[in-house]
């Protein structure tokens, strides 16, 4: 493992920022300073110009292995997150089969070592019947468990008031829930086909997958947290009505808290005439409305963790009718630097973005050494170039969808390097080889 020492960076950490350079020796950080020039590395890069920022911790992907490897897989995914500034993912349960088993999650495991270009951890998928599964989960060894509340694949929509009870108040890690009501859903869609058929406009998506749908299980899910104690995390708000259910607490006061994803804070409603399916997701992103009270719930607090729930399908199958078309966008490789939009735009610090996308999950999910720039942590870091736009093609991608819904747009900043564990990942448009990512340990 190669030394690197970076200077000149603009050092984004911990609600600050500072000049200085950063030596980096097997893996972690050895020393922060602000001369540490003398020192002999195997690589020196200089940033000067550039922020160094934490590697982004995404709590909220989709990488389709195993059983649905012809969207994407560990290597194809993890490649475009790296490429995209992330530097740790948590992976989603809904795979064929589901990881509703400790054997088919230690499957997970077994698959990503060695083929992963970033950090990693697998949650375990909840069901209407694997409680014992649940409750004897070690902490340890997961992120955490997921709880679709509303429509899934496979047997993972939890619908069972009993199941949710037992869940909530046996689980043994953090409850991550997709809040949606189906059954108001299903209803909605009903309504929908009967008026036009197969052929329902995709702005009916954010009315089948209604605000009311979303508050009805966010409200349920955090009353049963409520009822039972539970550390909830409430993934991809969507809309303003259910920000009133949150508190603006400092994460680490709450045991309840929310997270939003970086499409749901870039579009709204009003761009379903343009990008159609390509934007399909659930839960549906809503007005512009929504959108800013989602911004403005990042700012005070209320939202803890910006992520992506990067959910690729091939292109043929997002460009389906509406029913047939499914639910889901390629996001990792573009998601920094559509958060950096918002500190272009004068919005947003970037200590904010920092906190959002590294030090909360990190805290949050309890990794350890991990998600700050301290000496000691693992050196999981991404240097920015605000100075250098770029537009966004089609090709290449690496995302092995092929595709992206931010195609055609100029983004103001440009990823220039990742480090992942202590080495190089993705650098000058090139990915790292061999692969970095390591299994993620938790401080429980």
């Amino acid at each position: 493992m190669e030394s690197i020492l970076i200077v000149n960076a603009a050092v984004v950490n911990d609600g600050d920022i500072a000049t200085g350079d950063v030596y980096i020796k097997d893996g972690r950080i050895a020393q922060i300073g602000s001369d540490l020039a003398s020192r002999a590395a195997d690589r020196v890069i200089d940033a000067r110009g550039n922020f160094l920022l934490p590697g982004m911790i995404d709590d909220q992907v989709h990488f389709r292995e195993p059983g649905l490897t012809h969207k994407g897989d560990l290597a194809t995914e993890s490649r475009a997150a790296v490429a995209g500034g992330i530097t740790s993912y948590m992976e989603m349960p809904n795979t064929h089969p589901p990881t509703t088993t400790e054997a088919r999650l230690e499957s997970k495991f077994q698959a990503a070592a060695g083929r992963s270009h970033a950090n990693y951890s697998f949650y375990l998928g909840a069901t209407n019947d694997n409680l014992q599964e649940i409750k004897t989960l070690d902490p340890l060894k997961s992120c955490g468990i997921k709880v679709f509340m509303g429509s899934s694949t496979g047997n993972l929509l939890v619908d069972d008031i009993d199941a949710l009870k037992g869940i909530f108040s046996q689980a043994p890690a953090i409850v991550a829930t997709h809040c949606e009501d189906d059954t108001l859903i299903s209803t909605n869609a009903r309504r929908c086909r009967e008026k036009y058929g197969e052929d329902v406009p995709m702005s009916e998506h954010p009315r089948i997958r209604s605000e009311e749908a979303c508050y009805r299980s966010t409200r349920q899910a955090v009353e049963l947290a409520q009822e039972h104690g539970t550390r909830l995390h409430i993934l991809h708000l969507t809309t303003a009505r259910e920000l009133s259910l949150l508190s603006n607490r400092p994460p680490d006061e709450k045991k309840i808290t929310a997270e939003v994803c970086v499409h749901h804070l870039f579009f709204d409603d009003t761009a379903y005439a343009s990008k159609g399916t390509r934007i399909k997701c659930n839960p549906a992103i809503k007005s512009p409305a929504d959108r800013q009270a989602l911004l403005e719930a990042v700012e005070d607090g209320r939202i803890d963790v910006v992520a992506t729930d990067h959910a690729p399908h091939t292109l043929e199958e997002k460009q389906q009718t509406y029913f047939r078309a499914p639910a889901g966008l390629p996001l990792v490789e573009h998601a920094l630097a559509c958060l950096l939009e918002h500190y272009h735009d004068g919005r947003w610090p970037l200590p904010l973005i920092a906190e959002k996308t590294a030090h909360a999950p990190a805290r949050l999910f309890q990794l350890k050494d991990r998600g700050y720039i301290r000496e000691g942590y693992w050196a999981d870091l991404t240097l920015v170039d605000t100075c250098r736009p770029y537009r966004v093609d089609e090709q290449p991608v690496f995302a092995r969808c092929g595709w992206t819904p931010f195609d055609g747009l100029t983004f103001r900043s440009s990823i220039d390097t990742t480090i992942v564990s202590g080495q190089l990942a993705y650098r000058n448009g090139r990915i790292g080889s061999p692969p970095a990512g390591m299994r993620l340990a938790f401080d429980r």
